[in-house]
């Protein structure tokens, strides 16, 4: 079974902190626990799975700001760590109850430690009971995998692969289309609801499971149980999606061990697609394709492969590279957009990032390019992700440059995103488009001038600026960032940093005694923004 967080907590490593859980009444044994970590870094929510007990010393959330810790605890939420377990008493006497508010609103529970213990003890001790337990769950799944094969090498159904699994798991489990047609589906012995082929709302990620509705051909959909949880897995075939796998884990069941039993089967479902419905010709174009401009493959490579795909050789395209928490789900969107209006397209997974090329028409490919951008940020759904969409080039072969370009524009943006200050960090929306021709400056920054030369040009343009930022702890730099790419709009700088106008005007005056004058007219204003679009650059 599954460690629960009601189990860690009441672990003699972690019980002699004496811990409370926040806020008051929330039932820690239901919190399955994946693993824990200790960090005292507040960006550290990129770097996590989901799943972690979080250990912190409360030294750095001691001296940062309310909104900090508010995002803090809001990037935590969203990654879906277990718990944020933070040590009171020193640096910080007890939890903010700004943030003990903001981890209600969005459900994360937060465990005050009253009594200090050592972190990497509690660590070992408790980190080697989870890896014996998920050495058992990879057996289980293991023995799962074989059974499906040998029921493959048979010749069996879906219905009857998916039965072993099911029965492994003691689980609802259902392989649907990536359009939401259900091609199989299987419930352990003595299930007391049922999977329907029926039309009805999309599942969940926690909770009750959706109402089924009527009609053949609709979305599948588990029904009639109690509230439980929907793990979802995704299914490629040659770097197709070709299904997704749902695993419906009742309260009795394991879901760590449904997590790991439904990852580790999805070679075996690939198979068993690939046998029942192969991908089409022109999918398994496109991912080859995709493939190519991943791996930099040579010019008259991609050439050859274009067509079959949809591409013309010689038509201008541009590349996307996208971060989602759930990229499937905002591929159908993205795809189902660039359908709707005939535009070629071709995409593919590689580990967590979606990449998209998108043909534009060769009559006036930077108007269509604008509309584009448009249109991806008004894309319907509530998705969380961030795409960059690449330069735009003249024909298919130079999409490895243009998703180059894609990728480090990401990279720009999350080194602004680390560097600026909590509060426009905070207004950020769930869905951002960026434009890599906008992170042009930063791109020749890296790629032509070295580390050290960098620091040398943005030490002699800004030292004053940067010693003002370090030694009062002020935020110069960033004002003067905004203010010369809003084309030096007092204005409009002032309303993206949330500062009255005549505060923005004694920044400004402060800059501009530090910098030798008022810039604007001069020479200066472009090394000044030079300077600053290379400052933070790694």
């Amino acid at each position: 079974m599954s460690v629960f967080l009601g189990e860690i907590l009441a672990h003699p490593a972690l019980a002699a902190a004496d811990p409370v859980v926040h806020p008051l009444g929330v039932v820690a044994d239901a919190q399955p626990v994946r693993w824990v970590h200790s960090s005292e870094v507040l960006d550290i929510a990129p770097l996590l799975r989901g799943g972690e007990l979080l250990l912190c010393g409360g030294i750095t959330l001691a001296t940062a700001t309310p909104a900090r810790r508010e995002d803090y605890v809001r990037e935590l939420a969203q990654r879906g760590i277990a718990a944020l377990a933070i040590e009171t008493g020193g640096a910080l006497p007890e939890i903010p109850a700004d943030m003990l508010h903001k981890a209600e609103e969005f459900g994360l529970p937060v465990v005050e430690l009253r009594k200090v213990v050592p972190f990497v003890g509690v660590m070992q001790a408790i980190n080697s009971m989870l890896v014996s337990e998920s050495v058992g769950h990879l057996q289980q799944a293991d023995a799962a995998t074989r059974a499906m094969a040998a029921e493959l090498a048979h010749g069996a159904s879906l219905d009857k692969i998916l039965a072993v699994l099911a029965g492994i798991t003691g689980s609802a489990v259902k392989l649907t289309s990536p359009w939401g047609v259900t091609m199989g589906s299987a419930v352990p012995e003595g299930w007391n609801g049922e999977v329907t082929a029926g039309g009805g709302a999309r599942a969940v990620e926690e909770g009750a499971a959706d109402d089924a509705g009527s009609g053949p051909g609709g979305h599948g959909d588990f029904s009639g149980a109690a509230a439980g949880r929907v793990i979802s897995v995704d299914i490629p075939v040659r770097g197709v999606l070709m299904g997704r796998l749902e695993v419906l884990v009742p309260p009795t069941a394991d879901t760590a061990l449904a997590q790991v039993a439904g990852e580790r089967a999805v070679d075996i479902l690939g198979l068993a697609l690939l046998q029942h419905t192969p991908p089409g010709l022109h999918a398994l174009a496109g991912a080859e394709l995709m493939r190519a401009v991943l791996n930099s493959a040579p010019e008259w490579r991609l050439e050859q492969l274009a067509p079959g795909a949809g591409f013309p050789t010689d038509s201008p395209a541009v590349v996307a590279a996208i971060h989602a928490a759930a990229p499937q789900e905002l591929r159908g969107a993205v795809e189902n957009f660039l359908s709707s209006r005939r535009i070629p397209c071709a995409a593919y997974l590689d580990d967590a990032e979606l990449v998209v090329m998108i043909g534009l028409p060769c009559t006036e490919p930077p108007g269509e390019r604008r509309q584009l951008l448009e249109s991806l940020r008004g894309l319907e759904g509530d998705h969380d992700a961030v795409i960059a969409v690449g330069p735009p080039v003249a024909r298919v072969a130079e999409a490895a440059w243009s998703l180059a370009e894609a990728r480090r524009a990401l990279d720009v943006r999350q080194i602004r995103r680390r560097n600026a200050s909590p509060r426009r960090r905070s207004t950020a929306r769930a869905l951002v488009v960026v434009d890599a021709q906008d992170t042009a400056v930063e791109s020749l920054a890296l790629t032509c001038l070295d580390t050290s030369a960098r620091e040398a040009f943005v030490n002699r343009q800004l030292r004053a600026v940067l010693e003002h930022d370090a030694q009062r702890q002020s935020q110069l730099l960033e004002t003067l960032q905004v203010w010369l790419d809003s084309g030096c709009n007092t204005a409009q700088s002032a309303r993206e940093l949330h500062l009255e106008r005549q505060s923005m005007h004694h920044r400004l005056q402060r800059i501009f005694e530090l910098c030798g004058g008022d810039p604007r007219g001069t020479g200066r204003l472009a090394a000044l923004h030079l300077a600053a679009r290379m400052a933070g650059l790694p």
